[in-house]
């Protein structure tokens, strides 16, 4: 029985509490980064852009700053828990598409929810929402879906008053930062935006280290609003293993849903022991590789080391 923890998130106000802390379990995970088994999430496909399943770890070989590893463990990740934190931007600049991704996303949790999983759904803008804290209740999370709702663009605040924004990046690394690190498992993060920041105190490099840092892959789906930031949500996501999409008539949202989820359930995880012991906080750099040909791999680009505490 697969089980999937899901974190559905939609934000909006800086300083915002994050709530209960994520669901527990009793025994540590490998895809953690502060112990020394490093695990490395990836998708295959062949040339025709199909995910390829059927792959056995002696097809892998991983490389940390060009150094060949030993893989101790491998594994096809679709029956492992999985995290997904959906960050819906409510802008007012996205504001009509809001409808269309509350029906969307409905479906998309009602799909892969099951008995044991969990969900958390949140909203962003110039303020962070929590709709609904982690939860296994289908219905808990489909009201809050029904709440959820665009906080439209009013004027020029009073004088004193901070002007209105869309804190993507502070939005990603929260969510990184304070409900990602110390999960157990795969995660996801997929971003629901038109790819514009306003106003953030982190920067997209900053979003992009703390979801690596939590070995949390990104996905971002791009509404396109007038000037458009898809390239932004791009950055943000290659780095971590992720990809953008956006949204279109011959990719409509329920497509890139279904995208996202088939790659979910088509994951491989290979653990090694870096050669490279020393814990200095550093970032090393990732390469996978399969030895068929015809085959391209799809991964994070690196992930942080352990610090000790004192250095």
């Amino acid at each position: 029985m697969r089980a999937f923890a899901i974190v559905v998130l939609v934000l909006a106000i800086q300083g915002q509490s994050w709530g209960q802390a994520a669901p527990s379990s009793e025994t540590e995970s490998a895809i953690k980064v502060d112990v020394d088994l490093v695990n490395v999430l990836c998708n295959v496909y062949d040339k025709r852009g199909a995910l390829v399943n059927d792959l056995t770890q002696e097809d892998f070989e991983v490389r940390e700053d060009g150094k060949p590893q030993q893989l101790r463990y491998f594994a096809r990740e679709t029956n492992l828990p999985l995290t997904v934190a959906l960050l819906v931007d409510v802008s007012g600049s996205v504001r009509r598409f809001v409808e269309a991704e509350k029906t969307t996303a409905e479906r998309f949790l009602k799909d892969v929810l099951r008995a044991d999983d969990h969900a958390l759904l949140m909203g962003f803008s110039s303020t962070m929402i929590l709709w609904q804290d982690f939860t296994s209740s289908v219905p808990a999370l489909t009201a809050a879906l029904e709440r959820l709702r665009a906080v439209p663009f009013r004027g020029l605040p009073a004088d004193g008053l901070p002007m209105p924004g869309t804190l993507l990046y502070d939005a990603i690394y929260g969510t990184a930062d304070q409900k990602m690190r110390g999960v157990p498992g795969r995660k996801v993060l997929v971003v629901i935006s038109d790819g514009l920041d306003n106003g953030s105190q982190k920067k997209l490099e900053e979003a992009v280290a703390a979801a690596e840092a939590t070995n949390t892959i990104v996905y971002g789906i791009c509404h396109q609003a007038g000037f458009s930031g898809c390239s932004f949500l791009n950055n943000l996501a290659e780095p971590t293993g992720g990809r953008g999409f956006k949204v279109e008539p011959k990719m409509p949202l329920s497509k890139i849903f279904q995208t996202i989820e088939d790659e979910m359930r088509s994951q491989y995880a290979l653990g090694y022991v870096p050669t490279n012991r020393a814990h200095d906080g550093a970032f090393r750099r990732l390469q996978v590789r399969v030895h068929k040909p015809g085959l391209r791999v799809r991964t994070r680009k690196g992930y942080f080391a352990l610090q000790d505490k004192g250095d």
